[in-house]
């Protein structure tokens, strides 16, 4: 027995001496062997249970990665590394919006997906408000990723100490309407060693062994390449993200809003960005950037078209397409069409005036047809290639430098190419007009005024005629880099006859200066009407409601039952609008949505003629017409006139009282039914004592009191949207907002009351009146 103990200790002794070998043996060679790849692998080798910080130096130009790897439970002494900690406190953060030690902002609570321990994430970690880098170009890297990764996790998170922590949340609010951030960003009172200094791009999965990119020129394509093989681990998960209920809620989840700004987006504008002019037509194209649509309207402010409704690509009518955040245009007068910068698209779109189309200039986009042919067609292999198109469903594999990433300005340089920059002047394209693709791609400050510093020097020398005080804001809100300042207002600004009009994003207005008089106005938008519906309703409002993660969430405003007898039913609605507010202009037809389900059979539009209550054949019809032609026969000049005032919308009635009046004149059939009426109503604050006596604070309070049921917003966003309204120094009284009123009616008709003869049935008329409080 004790010979065949001493010889289980010698073998016990020998294993353990190989296994030590074969570690440290795997270990050097992870450290000495040379990088082959832009993302460091992620084989079992990197996964053995070591208790030291492993690290992998790539060559100049590419990021320097490290690896924490798993602690062993040996290595409990040891003191655990500082990302390991910013992990565990990230995870323990989800659970909560306010925390001893962090505060969310853009936290979107209604989205499980961070709410869950597995699943692949990618943080940009550090001083986000650090004014000696340019942080645009962080968070454009960190838009790709998210834009080709929809399955992945994004946050931001930036660190700060309890003496700057409300200035900081002010500051970082900022900073999410600036750049459109539609991840969250987490705000943090505690400090880690080594990760809260300069900002770096960290990726995990399942909140274990993290990957840390530190330098600021990241090459993208390694997180590209780590995100895939993190991706890959869980194929069902990745391919979960691209399937969708059904084709027309594919669009509303594809695009992802922000979710801090609720409040701001209700304001008639939202990051006006840029501004163009047609001098000859008398007309100006106003980029509102984050409502993703362009507004027309003339030099008095009255709206005379609006192109898009809704965030995504897609090509179409004005009323249909979408776009992206668009911010620089240039209007053609030869073509008379308008050529948009599409930034988060990285596209440009070419909007034709007269046709009111909007289409894709660059890159060149073919649509998916479908039907049995193509899809024969396609099997067989006759489906056409042509190099120069791409599928807009489609997303490119790799990052090419040549591509048109986040473009902001654009100037035409002669009748062949368009020049296109960034918001930081560090790239320009040369896109040729008849192909439709990039001829040159030019980088560095330098070398793009080399080539386009003369049309840009010429435009901005009008900037002398502006005053400094609002120079120096806009200046400061807008530029993010240094080598001239200025040349970040290149387009937010165009000349109008003896005007000069301008975007003021900081107190979200266009103003207008006369360049003879001097003086400095806001313009003030009429014929609201033009716009319909909040921007974010897209879709019929049925299907907003069915879908699990709406667009947005519609407040209902008031729901009532009422038990009538079938028949005609006249239906009005009492509007009392918010106190202290006043309607910028009557609401029109145009800004109201109805729809009706169940037993109602027939509904008939507001301002349409009275129909009679009893049933008319078709034989009297058909006299009817007889004599409404005659009639336009013997008096062409008063049937055209009677024409007119059928096609024009007609204004919804309203009472001195000051309430507002929609009639919904339905039939019904027994059984069950609903009406619902949606509507958009464009107001402002009233000019009244109370309004004169209030501070700026205040009013942007009273603004938020009546945008705030609109959506489940917390305190804490509420108080950041009155400090963003009060730190504008603008006329508050002078903001249109949007106030949404969504209204349903249920009706539960029994049968028709019979004839004395019991075989025929009465119809009824019935009316009533129903009082909506905002």
């Amino acid at each position: 027995m004790s010979n065949r103990s001493l010889h289980l200790k010698k073998i016990s002794w020998l294993s353990s001496r190989i296994l030590s070998d074969n570690v440290h043996g795997r270990f050097r060679r992870s450290i000495t062997t040379p990088a082959t790849c832009l993302a460091p692998s992620l084989d079992g080798d990197m996964n053995i249970g070591s208790k030291t910080l492993v690290e992998q130096r790539f060559s100049r130009g590419f990021a320097s990665v490290r690896r924490v790897s798993r602690a062993s439970s040996s290595s409990s002494s040891s003191p655990s590394s500082p990302h390991v900690d910013l992990l565990s406190f990230i995870k323990a953060s989800l659970d909560k919006l306010e925390g001893p030690s962090h505060h969310w902002l853009n936290r979107d609570f209604g989205n499980k997906q961070l709410f869950k321990d597995k699943g692949t994430y990618v943080v940009l970690a550090g001083h986000l408000l650090d004014g000696t880098s340019d942080l645009s170009g962080f968070f454009e890297k960190l838009k790709l990723l998210q834009q080709r990764s929809p399955g992945v996790c994004f946050m931001g998170i930036h660190f700060s100490d309890q003496a700057r922590i409300a200035d900081d949340r002010t500051a970082l609010a900022e900073l999410i309407l600036k750049e459109y951030l539609t991840f969250p960003v987490l705000l943090s009172e505690k400090e880690f060693p080594k990760t809260s200094g300069e900002v770096r791009y960290i990726v995990f999965k399942d909140f274990k062994n993290p990957l840390i990119y530190e330098e600021k020129d990241l090459d993208i394509a390694s997180v590209v390449k780590a995100l895939d093989s993190l991706l890959t681990q869980d194929t069902e998960k990745s391919k979960s993200v691209r399937l969708f209920t059904n084709t027309w809620s594919k669009q509303a989840e594809a695009i992802k809003e922000s979710h801090f700004p609720s409040f701001f987006q209700d304001l008639l504008l939202y990051f006006p960005g840029c501004i163009s002019a047609d001098e000859v037509g008398d007309r100006l194209f106003l980029s509102d950037t984050n409502h993703h649509r362009i507004i027309i309207f003339e030099n008095s402010g009255k709206i005379v078209d609006s192109i898009g409704c809704f965030p995504g690509f897609e090509d179409g009518d004005f009323e249909s397409a979408k776009m992206l955040r668009p911010t620089g245009t240039l209007y053609d007068e030869a073509e008379d069409c308008l050529y948009i910068v599409d930034s988060e698209n990285h596209a440009i779109r070419r909007a034709n005036i007269n046709s009111r189309v909007l289409e894709t200039v660059y890159p060149k986009v073919i649509k998916k047809t479908g039907g049995l042919w193509s899809w024969i067609m396609e099997k067989m292999g006759l489906g056409k290639d042509d190099d120069t198109t791409v599928d807009a469903d489609t997303k490119s594999e790799e990052f090419d430098a040549r591509s048109l990433l986040f473009p902001w300005h654009i100037l035409k340089r002669d009748d062949e190419s368009l020049l296109v920059i960034n918001k930081s002047f560090s790239k320009l394209w040369i896109i040729n007009f008849a192909s439709g693709e990039i001829e040159e791609v030019v980088e560095g400050f330098s070398k793009i005024i080399e080539i386009c510093g003369q049309s840009i020097t010429e435009k901005l020398s009008v900037l002398e005629h502006m005053p400094s005080n609002w120079l120096q804001q806009q200046t400061a809100a807008i530029a993010s880099f240094k080598e001239q300042p200025s040349a970040s207002l290149l387009s937010s600004f165009t000349k109008l006859g003896d005007d000069i009009v301008m975007t003021d994003i900081a107190c979200q207005r266009v103003l207008k200066l006369n360049r003879d008089s001097g003086a400095c106005s806001s313009i003030q938008f009429s014929n609201s009407g033009i716009l319909g519906l909040p921007y974010w309703l897209f879709i019929p409002l049925e299907r907003v409601f069915n879908l699990a993660n709406g667009v947005q969430e519609a407040h209902l405003s008031h729901t009532q039952e009422l038990r009538l007898l079938p028949g005609k039913i006249s239906i009005r609605l009492n509007i009392e609008i918010p106190p202290c507010t006043e309607l910028v202009e009557p609401i029109q037809e145009s800004c109201i949505w109805r729809q009706t389900r169940g037993a109602i059979s027939e509904f008939s539009s507001a301002g349409s003629a009275v129909e009679p209550s009893e049933k008319i054949g078709v034989s009297q019809q058909w006299y009817d017409e007889l004599d409404s032609l005659a009639k336009e026969i013997a008096n062409p000049e008063a049937a055209e006139e009677e024409e007119e005032e059928d096609v024009n919308p007609s204004e919804v009635d309203r009472e001195e009282d000051g309430r507002i009046h929609i009639d919904c004149p339905v039939k019904t059939s027994p059984g069950s039914s609903e009406l619902i009426v949606y509507a958009a109503l464009y107001l402002r604050l009233a000019r009244n004592e109370e309004t004169e006596s209030a501070t700026q604070e205040e009013l942007a309070r009273k603004i938020a009191k009546i945008l705030k049921p609109v959506r489940n917003i917390t305190t804490m966003k509420e108080d950041l949207f009155v400090n963003l309204l009060s730190k504008s120094k603008r006329e508050l009284r002078d903001i249109v907002f949007i106030k949404p009123m969504h209204v349903r009616i249920r009706l539960d008709s029994k049968d028709h009351p019979k004839a004395d003869n019991s075989r025929d049935v009465i119809l009824t008329d019935s009316s009533v009146e129903v009082d909506v409080s905002l």
